[in-house]
C-alpha cells in the first residue's frame, strides 16, 4: 500500500512538469497562434489521437457515460475547454511571472471548494502546510525579491487567469464525483466536449483574427500541448486525484513556479539561483507535512 502511494505522489510530480512548459509556451507563442486556436487545435489532436486506442472502451462505458452526462459536461466545460482557453487569452495581456503566481494560490482555492462543496475539513497543521507551499511557489515567482512584487502590474489578463484558475480548482474538486469509467474513456469524452464547445468560439475567432500559419514552431507547439500536458498531464492528475483526493493532490500544482525556473535554466540559458533552492525547500517541506498524516496512517 505505501509503494502505492508513493507512486501516486511521484506520478503527481509529472503534471506540473507538462504544464509549466505549457505556461511558458503559452507566451512564447501569443504572437503566433490565437488563444482559441491553440486551445481548440490542442484537444482535437489529442482527442484524435486518444480515439484509435479508446473508442472500444468509450462504448462500452457509454451507458455510464450517458447516466453521468451532467457531471462529465461539467468536467469537460471547466477543465477542459474554460481552463486553458482562458490561459492562452491571458497570455496575450499579461507576462508569464504573473500566470505563474496566479496559478500558485490554486491549491488554496481548491481546499475553500471542497470545504464549501463537501465541507471537507482541514487541519491546522495542513492549513500551515499549503501557505508554506505557497510561499515557496512565490517566492520563485518573484526571484526572492520581495521589491518585485511592487513592480508587478495587474492587468485584465491577470484577472482572466484568476477565473481560469478558480475553474480549473472546481474541476479538481469535482473529479471526486466522476463516473466509474475506463481513465482513457473518461479522458475521451471530457476531450470531445471541450472540443464541442471550443468549435464555435474557435469559428467565430477564425474570422475575426489572423489565419493560423502552420509554420515549424507552431506544429511542434501544438503537437506538445497536445501529448504532455493533455493526454498525459490529465491521466496522471485524473488518477493522482481520484488516489488521494483533491486537497491532497493540489498543492503540486505550487511545483509548476519551480519547474517553470528550471525549464528558463534548461532552455532559455537563465542560472539556477538561491532562491531557487529557497523555493525548493519550502514547496518540500510544506508537500511532505501535509502528507505526513497520512504517512502515518499507512505506517
Amino acid at each position: 500500500m505505501r509503494n502505492n502511494r508513493l507512486g501516486i505522489y511521484l506520478l503527481l510530480v509529472l503534471p506540473p512538469l507538462f504544464w509549466a512548459g505549457n505556461t511558458v509556451l503559452a507566451r512564447g507563442v501569443a504572437d503566433l497562434i490565437p488563444p482559441v486556436a491553440m486551445s481548440f487545435w490542442r484537444w482535437t489532436i489529442a482527442l484524435f489521437v486518444l480515439l484509435p486506442f479508446t473508442w472500444k472502451q468509450t462504448l462500452n462505458d457509454w451507458p455510464e457515460i450517458k447516466k453521468h452526462w451532467k457531471i462529465i459536461f461539467l468536467l469537460g466545460l471547466f477543465g477542459i475547454a474554460s481552463f486553458n482557453t482562458l490561459l492562452y487569452t491571458a497570455a496575450h495581456s499579461t507576462t508569464a511571472l504573473n500566470i505563474a503566481l496566479t496559478q500558485s494560490v490554486m491549491p488554496v482555492i481548491i481546499v475553500l471548494i471542497s470545504f464549501i462543496l463537501f465541507r471537507d475539513r482541514i487541519s491546522p497543521v495542513q492549513i500551515f502546510a499549503i501557505a508554506l507551499c505557497t510561499l515557496g511557489a512565490g517566492y520563485i515567482v518573484i526571484h526572492g525579491d520581495w521589491q518585485r512584487l511592487q513592480q508587478l502590474e495587474f492587468v485584465i489578463g491577470d484577472l482572466i487567469m484568476l477565473l481560469a484558475v478558480a475553474l480549473y480548482g472546481l474541476y479538481s474538486v469535482l473529479l471526486r464525483n466522476r463516473p466509474n469509467i475506463k481513465p482513457m474513456s473518461f479522458l475521451t469524452t471530457t476531450f470531445a466536449v471541450g472540443v464541442v464547445l471550443l468549435l464555435p468560439l474557435y469559428l467565430w475567432e477564425y474570422q475575426t483574427a489572423a489565419p493560423l500559419e502552420l509554420t515549424q514552431p507552431v506544429i511542434i507547439s501544438l503537437l506538445y500541448v497536445a501529448f504532455c500536458p493533455s493526454i498525459l498531464a490529465y491521466l496522471f492528475w485524473n488518477q493522482g486525484i481520484h488516489e488521494i483526493g483533491a486537497n491532497q493532490a493540489g498543492l503540486y500544482i505550487n511545483l509548476i513556479p519551480l519547474f517553470a525556473s528550471v525549464l528558463a535554466v534548461l532552455f532559455l540559458g537563465e542560472r539556477f539561483q538561491a532562491y531557487h533552492l529557497v523555493g525548493i525547500v519550502l514547496i518540500t517541506s510544506g508537500l511532505l507535512l501535509f502528507n505526513l498524516r497520512f504517512l502515518r496512517r499507512e505506517r
